[in-house]
């Protein structure tokens, strides 16, 4: 029997998480062996729960197979932790999953990535900067992560996308279901644009008690994780804990002290994570050479190509003589909320100038 099947049936043993896995792992050497002595060895048996020990001792040899029927798809992967493509960054953490069960592009596992993760009712604003952050951060050739909730995550998936670049969706439960529903076809684009991941077998559902879990994940991929909006209590901030955890950067970008949707950032901003304004503030903490950055890809394509879309019509309705919010609207159509969050990215990229009247084009 393939070494794969052992690691699936421990997966699937009831009362063993990541670290009783790790702890056997470290004991044994590797499942079968597991499965061969452990139940056998009286410390193990006074330190395991029964149900652990009865799945130990009667594998369920035929959930294994299923999963590894489910790999077989097109595009499914099975990478147990001796897997030599399994992302270097999440075996450092403390608890890494034993397994992780892959839907699209494998290599974008051990891509460089960045975490982006916020508030599932998000403000417009926050919306349209998640997407814009991931747009940008996408095209300078960072993959971007997220777990596909609505709100922030779903934006800074369609970011990545939009923009041509890869993005990763860390899921709360099985690869053979969506959640949230409404997602379906965003976890298809990016599945053809990055991969699906996670470490809950084929079959499991999207339970409360799993996200949190899942959370350790997206800041383990990756070398930073920002959070756009958040409230104090929210499974935004328990991802960036588990980064600083994980020692991980963790960037927060503030808002207005009236928005309760700010006040998560600025905890952590009280707390030390780093404050940005935009793109470049990330680039300089987590790119290596080689990385392009937005300005470096401003000198070579032109003055939109970082932009995206959206920002760019905006860009090019703005003259140079000075430009009022009232003829932005007429000419774009954007409502002048969401207008002023364009403008301010304009802005803090040098695109633009506030001027009395309104705003000008840098020459």
């Amino acid at each position: 029997m393939d070494d794969i099947y052992y690691w699936l049936a421990l997966l699937r043993v009831p009362r063993i998480g990541p670290i009783h896995f790790q702890a056997l792992l470290s004991q044994y050497g590797d499942p079968r062996q597991v499965f061969e002595r452990a139940p056998h060895d009286e410390s193990v048996r006074r330190a395991l729960p029964e149900a652990a020990l009865h799945g130990l001792t009667n594998p369920d040899w035929r959930t294994a197979e299923a999963d590894l029927a489910w790999a077989g798809r097109a595009g499914a992967h099975l990478l147990p932790l001796n897997d030599p493509r399994y992302p270097a960054l999440l075996k450092e953490i403390h608890d890494p999953p034993p397994v992780l069960f892959v839907l699209g592009d494998i290599e974008a596992l051990g891509a460089r990535q960045v975490a982006i993760v916020g508030s599932r009712n998000p403000s417009p604003v926050g919306s349209d900067t998640a997407l814009q952050f991931a747009a940008e951060l996408a095209r300078s050739g960072l993959v971007i992560t997220s777990g596909l909730a609505i709100g922030i995550d779903g934006a800074a998936h369609r970011g990545a996308v939009t923009a041509g670049g890869r993005t990763i969706a860390v899921m709360g439960n099985g690869l053979d279901i969506v959640y949230p529903p409404r997602h379906r076809e965003l976890a298809q684009r990016i599945r053809e644009r990055g991969a699906l991941v996670s470490e809950f077998p084929p079959g499991s559902q999207p339970l409360p008690e799993c996200f949190p879990r899942r959370n350790r994940l997206i800041s383990g991929l990756s070398l930073g994780t920002l959070v756009v909006e958040a409230a104090p209590r929210s499974g935004s901030l328990i991802t960036a804990r588990a980064a600083l955890e994980q020692g991980r950067e963790v960037f927060a970008i503030p808002g207005s002290i009236h928005n309760p949707r700010a006040r998560g950032c600025h905890l952590l901003l009280r707390q030390g994570a780093k404050l940005v304004e935009c793109a470049q503030d990330i680039l300089e903490e987590v790119s290596p050479a080689g990385v392009m950055t937005p300005a470096a890809a401003q000198a070579r394509n032109g003055p939109s190509a970082t932009l995206e879309t959206t920002a760019a019509r905006v860009l090019e309705s703005i003259d140079f003589a000075p430009t009022a919010i009232d003829a932005l609207v007429e000419r774009t159509g954007i409502a002048a909320e969401r207008l002023y969050s364009i403008l301010l990215t304009l802005e803090m990229s040098d695109h633009i100038s506030p001027v009395p009247g309104g705003y000008a084009r840098r020459r």
